[in-house]
């Protein structure tokens, strides 16, 4: 059973939603985006995203894209992402770690070098946003050969003509972009949000996560009551973007990811 498996296998029998927390690798700097992907699973993380920084990042709203800058411009590569999942997996050996972004620097980095390089340090899923599973040959395929998952994205714009083949070699869990934008754009309704995740259930037994528009914990706690999985992003990265000094980055991150785990956390008892 693969780390994401278990994560969310134990979570399920705890009678709770899992919360996913999303960060970009070395954002603001590779120091003090260590010692927040560190923190994480003490302040309430249950998976973390780890993004890896480019200079395209078409899916992603204006924080995120800031974040990539401030990550780029501070030396960030994906060789340093992938020394800080090493670096994290020194003192946490069960948390899974997701890899997001984008094909195009682990094209460059040379697909067969990375996934070997992944699978060392440590890294337990991938989610690539612009890849379709036309193309799983590129990237689906070798990763989940060496026991990494590949996670797919659908939204509300993937009717069910599409969904199976989306979700056919889909593994750890299933990301549901719950509004048709990017991230961080608006939120949807939990009436919208429980017709979609029923229309899923009939096409997979995977957990289903749901992202893009989650802020706060009253929100969390809406989505968890529902989904088997919430993902917050844009909210904690403007958290490094408003702080006034890395410390208080740091502390403002963490702040918010414990208050968020705790409206997840008591969502379906309260």
């Amino acid at each position: 059973m693969s780390r994401l498996e278990k994560r969310f296998a134990d979570i399920k029998r705890e009678g709770r939603s899992a919360l996913v927390t999303f960060i970009t690798a070395g954002d603001p700097g590779y120091a003090t985006s260590l010692e927040i992907l560190k923190g994480l699973p003490a302040a309430g993380a249950d998976v973390i995203e780890l993004g890896m920084p480019f200079t395209d990042p078409m899916a992603d709203g204006v924080a995120i894209q800031l974040a990539t800058l401030r990550a780029l411009n501070a030396g960030q590569t994906l060789a340093k992402t992938l020394q800080m999942v090493r670096e994290f997996r020194e003192g946490d050996s069960t948390t899974p770690i997701v890899l997001m972004g984008y094909y195009n620097p682990i094209h460059r980095f040379g697909v067969e070098q990375f996934v070997a390089q992944a699978h060392e340090a440590g890294v337990d899923g991938l989610i690539i946003v612009d890849l379709p599973p036309e193309h799983d040959a590129e990237l689906a395929t070798p990763a989940q050969a060496a026991g990494i998952d590949f996670i797919r994205l659908t939204t509300p714009t993937t009717d069910d003509v599409r969904l199976p083949t989306v979700l056919e070699r889909s593994s750890g869990f299933v990301y549901y972009v719950s509004v048709a934008g990017v991230t961080g754009a608006g939120s949807a309704t939990s009436e919208h949000v429980k017709g979609a995740i029923e229309r899923l259930r009939r096409h997979t037994n995977l957990p289903i996560s749901v992202g893009f528009g989650i802020r706060t914990p009253e929100q969390a706690a809406a989505i968890a009551r529902l989904a088997d999985g919430v993902v917050v992003g844009s909210a904690l990265v403007d958290q490094i973007a408003n702080a006034p000094s890395t410390q208080e980055a740091v502390n403002g991150v963490l702040s918010l990811c414990s208050a968020l785990a705790e409206g997840v956390r008591h969502a379906r008892v309260s």
